[in-house]
């Protein structure tokens, strides 16, 4: 199993979408182990965006993700990093496929609805900066068996 970061972002919580995007992941398989209601710091967004920081855009995007309230959520499951990527599509909304997220809501490249992890480095550090190890829950549904078979686990 493997573990990603998702943010249901300030666009997303205002907007009221969070229920639909947490039903997709849902309807996909993928466990929630990990989730709360959080406010950005502009020293978390610094920490978090640290590769983007010196960027001439860096200010506005800092603006975006502190200016409300988000979803910070760990999900589990089989290549969840790819597939959390591959349900969110292509980061600009007006680019991404239609069945997507930002392809379903989206028509910016910043307020783009959810964050996902983009390797396994980065899901490791982006969960340590938002999640206690105490705050994540492993379990398995019940529904799991019924989701994939044993051996692909």
């Amino acid at each position: 199993m493997q573990r990603t970061l998702i943010l249901l972002k300030p666009d997303c919580v205002q907007r009221r979408l969070m229920g639909q995007i947490i039903t997709r992941f849902e309807d996909k398989g993928l466990n929630f182990v990990a989730m709360k209601l959080m406010q950005i710091t502009p020293e978390l967004a610094k920490q978090h965006y640290a590769e983007h920081v010196a960027k001439p855009w860096y200010p506005t995007l800092e603006g975006f993700v502190t200016a409300g309230p988000i979803v910070a959520a760990v999900l589990e499951g089989l290549e969840a990093i790819r597939v959390v990527r591959e349900m969110l599509g292509a980061t600009n909304g007006l680019q991404a496929a239609a069945g997507t997220i930002r392809g379903d809501f989206s028509s910016s490249r910043q307020m783009n609805l959810v964050h996902g992890s983009d390797g396994e480095e980065a899901a490791a550090r982006e969960i340590a900066l938002y999640f206690k190890p105490e705050e994540i829950v492993a379990s398995t549904p019940t529904i799991a068996t019924w989701l994939r078979a044993a051996d692909e686990a």
